[in-house]
C-alpha cells in the first residue's frame, strides 16, 4: 500500500518548472503579454523615482497647481507635439505623465485584488470540494448568492458604505471591494476540480496511509488545482483593470489629484471633441494593460492543457 501511495502522488505533480517555462516562452501569445506586463510594471517602478529626477513630475499630479505651459493663448490645452508629448489638460497638466502615474494606481489595485479575489476563491473552492456535504452546500451559496449579484453594482455599494478618507483608504477600499465581489468564477472552478480529484486513488492511497484533511488539501489537492488557478487570477487582472477604471470614471476611486486612467477618462470626457487626447491617451493605455494580461492568461492555458 505504501508503494502504491509513492506511485499516486508522484503521478498526481504538476509537470516541472523548468520545462513548463521553457514551453510558455516559446508561445507567441505570452511573449507579446509579458513583454506589455514588463513594460508597464516598469513604468509602475520608474513612478516611484520620478520625482527625485525631475521635481516638475509631481506638479502634473496636483490640481491646485497647474502647468500654465500646457494651456495656449486661447485657454486651450495645448494638444500633442507643441511642448508635450501627448498634450495637456484642461488644467494645463501633461497627459502623457498623468498616464505613467496611473499605470502605478492601476497595477497596485489589479494585483492586489487578484490576490484577495484567488485567497478567497481558492480557499472556499478547496474546502467545499473536499468536504463536501453542508459544508459544500452552505458554501456553494454562498458563491451563487455573490455571482448573482452585478459585480459592478455590488462593488460600487461597497465603495460607498466603507469609509474613505486619504490616499491610502482609498486604495484599500478600491482593491478590497473589487477582490470580494470577483472571486466567485475562482472558487467554482477549484471546486469542480476537487471534485473530481478527490476520487481518484492517489488521494484514496493518502487516507489509507493516514494523512490529515489539511495535509491532503495543500499537498495533494493544491498543487494540481495550482494551474488552473494562474490561469484564472492572470484573466482576473485584467478584468480587475478595466473594473477599477469604471469605478474612478464614476468618482468612486482615488481622490481628485491623483492619476487614474478612468478618473483621467472622466475628466476628458466633456472635452473630447475639442482635446480628444485627454480621453484617448489614458483610454489605451486600459486596451494595452488588459490586452497584456489577457494574452498570457491565453497562452498559459493554451500550455497546461494542449489543444489536440
Amino acid at each position: 500500500m505504501a508503494t502504491a501511495s509513492v506511485t499516486f502522488s508522484e503521478s498526481s505533480l504538476p509537470p516541472r518548472a523548468d520545462g513548463f517555462v521553457r514551453q510558455l516562452l516559446r508561445h507567441r501569445l505570452a511573449q507579446v503579454g509579458l513583454v506589455i506586463i514588463g513594460l508597464l510594471i516598469g513604468v509602475a517602478l520608474f513612478t516611484l523615482v520620478a520625482d527625485k529626477i525631475d521635481p516638475q513630475f509631481k506638479m502634473h499630479l496636483d490640481p491646485n497647481k497647474p502647468i500654465l505651459g500646457g494651456i495656449s493663448e486661447l485657454g486651450q490645452p495645448k494638444a500633442p507635439g507643441q511642448g508635450f508629448f501627448l498634450g495637456a489638460d484642461t488644467l494645463g497638466r501633461d497627459v502623457w505623465t498623468r498616464t505613467l502615474y496611473g499605470t502605478r494606481i492601476s497595477l497596485i489595485v489589479a494585483f492586489c485584488a487578484m490576490l484577495t479575489a484567488v485567497s478567497i476563491g481558492t480557499t472556499i473552492g478547496l474546502i467545499g470540494g473536499y468536504f463536501g456535504g453542508w459544508v459544500d452546500i452552505a458554501l456553494t451559496r454562498v458563491t451563487e448568492a455573490v455571482l448573482c449579484l452585478p459585480t459592478a453594482l455590488l462593488a460600487i455599494t461597497l465603495l460607498v458604505v466603507l469609509p474613505a478618507e486619504g490616499f491610502g483608504q482609498r486604495l484599500f477600499n478600491l482593491l478590497l471591494a473589487i477582490g470580494l465581489v470577483t472571486w466567485t468564477g475562482i472558487a467554482r472552478a477549484v471546486r469542480g476540480q476537487v471534485l473530481s480529484l478527490k476520487e481518484q486513488e492517489f488521494i484514496e492511497a493518502a487516507r489509507a496511509v493516514g494523512c490529515s484533511h489539511t495535509r491532503i488539501i495543500f499537498v495533494h489537492l493544491l498543487p494540481n488545482v495550482l494551474p488552473t488557478v494562474i490561469v484564472l487570477a492572470t484573466l482576473a487582472t485584467a478584468h480587475n483593470i478595466l473594473l477599477e477604471a469604471g469605478l474612478s470614471y464614476l468618482g468612486l476611486g482615488m481622490e481628485p489629484g491623483v492619476p487614474s486612467w478612468g478618473g483621467m477618462i472622466n475628466e476628458g470626457q466633456p472635452y473630447i471633441i475639442a482635446a480628444p487626447w485627454i480621453t484617448l491617451v489614458p483610454g489605451c493605455a486600459i486596451v494595452i494593460a488588459v490586452a497584456g494580461f489577457n494574452l498570457l492568461g491565453q497562452a498559459l492555458q493554451e500550455t497546461i492543457e494542449p489543444r489536440p
